[in-house]
């Protein structure tokens, strides 16, 4: 008879290394709209609802629409009802900051629906959108400024007075960001004339194609824009 011997015990099991936590994706872009297939302002405001509603409950961290309006003039908190055109168009009261602008075919537009980092300001975000725009226009041909004390890209045009070529105007709420920017691409610029723009009363307003010589269009653009809005949100983006 064999002598018995004690069973052996198993080894210890190896320990589960913990799941990874996935990383959120970045801040998806959406072009949601180029000509023909303009989108109403109102539609755009929607657009940007859901998509702040989204980065609040932390189903993403966010979503930047690229677009072309119909004709629409809109004003900012800021805005003068004597800035207003005088022929009595409709003009979309809104919650951004800023004061009356237009939008409409040819320029392109873009609401980066984001909540910005800790540390991260709303006039930082908006330093930073200028330094984006400049390097977005430089891709054409075209130099563009900062101006101290002023919002937007400027530009000086064979070194005449200055005049703006893309404007910001931000809304922030709980550090979530909506409304954006507008660059003028080849829009016409009689809009500009029937009102005070931005309530700027010493300064013209240009586009990409009079700078340039040649019609430069949102979609010729939306590429480069959304390269370096990327690298732009990279930094600033929860």
């Amino acid at each position: 008879m064999l002598p018995q011997t004690e069973p052996r015990s198993a080894p210890p099991a190896a320990p589960v290394p913990a799941a990874a936590t996935p990383v959120p994706a970045p801040p998806r872009f959406v072009t949601a709209g180029l000509a023909p297939h303009l989108v109403p302002y109102t539609a755009g405001l929607a657009l940007q609802e859901r998509a702040a509603d989204r980065v609040q409950r932390g189903v993403d961290r966010g979503t930047v629409y690229l677009l072309e309006h119909p004709p629409v003039y809109t004003a900012g908190r800021r805005s003068d009802p004597a800035e207003y055109p005088q022929d009595g168009t409709e003009v979309v009261a809104v919650d951004r900051g800023g004061k009356v602008t237009w939008h409409g075919p040819g320029q392109l537009v873009a609401y980066p629906v984001v909540r910005l980092a800790q540390g991260r300001g709303v006039v930082d975000f908006v330093r930073a959108l200028e330094r984006m725009l400049i390097a977005v226009i430089a891709e054409h041909g075209v130099q563009g400024v900062q101006v101290a004390g002023r919002s937007g890209v400027w530009t000086h045009a064979d070194h005449g007075p200055l005049a703006k070529i893309a404007q910001i105007g931000l809304h922030a709420s709980a550090g979530i960001i909506t409304h954006g920017l507008a660059l003028n691409c080849s829009n016409e610029l009689d809009a500009f004339d029937t009102f005070v723009p931005c309530g700027i009363t010493d300064a013209g307003v240009t586009s990409l194609s009079a700078l340039a010589g040649r019609t430069i269009s949102p979609a010729d653009v939306v590429q480069g824009l959304e390269r370096h809005l990327a690298a732009t949100l990279a930094e600033f983006a929860a």
